[in-house]
């Protein structure tokens, strides 16, 4: 039995020196006791991990900026399919903005007439027209001749009735089983609109901290006292977004008396304006501006066109709606 424990023992070494070279550990002998008093050996073996290697900091900045360069033009995988193809300009480089595509993007039509004006005569066209004149007040004692902050707090308050009219519509298509005459759309086209201006003019006025608390505030009571108008008369809150604009192309018309005076720089235009509007590459503030009051008019038509419908005594969707109109 001593001659076989030896032998055994041996055999293992022999085994363990080769197994090491090939980068496997020393085999490890166990002995156990069988239930009938014999013996039997058994063998573990077990992979040994490679050394450690060194990597000078040179070559860890650049594996790190490879894996920094590689998350940022990653394009993130999904489960369900859901991917954005990538998208080009007309001369071939990059989209660059995910918030709109380049089908959506549009040159503005300046020929519109800037000087309509809405004669208030019923009732309820003097209440809206009176609303308007008393929210400019606070608004011209705050902001001043600020227009670049004033048009920021405007287009923050001009996106909401859009979506309002737009939502209520929709839910009393489903609740009534009937079409909308395409005024949903419309609408919410108009609210898109506006909120391209708003992204625009962040681009250019950096608001402050209290201006941020105020346009929360504003939006906050802006939106609910609006949502309750359109409820009990969309007549109403139709004619009350038209005098808006109204007087929203008055502040644009101001705020180009300024560039063109010099009180206000001429700056270069922001990037999402020049493929927004389809401006060209050297266009300015001026410019920007210019295509955002021709926007405001043509909101300015839909609304008071919207009105008109509901004083006579129809429906929205009785009337095709002016999709594509901005």
């Amino acid at each position: 039995m001593n001659r076989f424990v030896a032998r055994s023992l041996m055999r293992g070494l022999i085994d363990g020196s080769e197994h090491s070279r090939r980068g496997i550990s020393t085999v490890r002998e166990h002995q156990s006791v069988g239930a009938l008093g014999g013996f039997y050996w058994t063998r573990a073996m077990s992979s040994v991990a490679p050394g450690p290697t060194t990597t000078t900091v040179s070559e860890k900045k650049e594996k790190g900026a490879e894996a920094k360069k590689s998350d940022e033009t990653a394009v993130v995988s999904s489960y369900w399919g859901v991917s954005r193809p990538r998208i080009k300009r007309e001369d071939g480089t990059e989209w660059p903005w995910n918030c709109f595509m380049p089908w959506e993007s549009y040159k503005a039509d300046l020929s519109i007439d800037l000087q309509k004006h809405h004669v208030p005569k019923v009732f309820l066209d003097k209440v809206a027209y009176r609303t308007v004149k008393l929210l400019r007040i606070p608004t011209d004692i705050f902001f001043k001749r600020r227009y670049g902050c004033r048009a920021m707090m405007l287009e923050t308050v001009a996106a909401v009735p859009g979506m309002v009219g737009g939502m209520l519509l929709h839910l009393r298509s489903l609740r009534k089983f009937e079409h909308s005459g395409g005024w949903i759309k419309a609408l919410l086209e108009e609210a898109e609109n506006e909120r391209m201006h708003l992204m625009t003019m962040v681009e250019l006025v950096k608001p402050k901290w209290y201006e941020r608390l105020l346009v929360l505030t504003v939006q906050g009571v802006f939106f609910n006292a609006y949502f309750i108008a359109y409820l009990l008369s969309p007549k109403l809150a139709h004619r009350i977004v038209g005098y808006l604009e109204e007087e929203a192309i008055h502040s644009y018309t101001e705020y180009l008396k300024d560039i063109t005076s010099g009180a206000i720089e001429n700056v270069q235009a922001p990037a999402i304006a020049i493929d927004y509007w389809k401006l060209p590459k050297d266009a300015t503030l001026e410019d920007v501006v210019t295509v955002i009051r021709a926007d405001e008019a043509h909101h300015r038509d839909v609304n008071h066109f919207a009105a008109d419908i509901h004083f006579q005594g129809k429906e929205l969707r009785d009337s095709p709606a002016p999709v594509g109109y901005h």
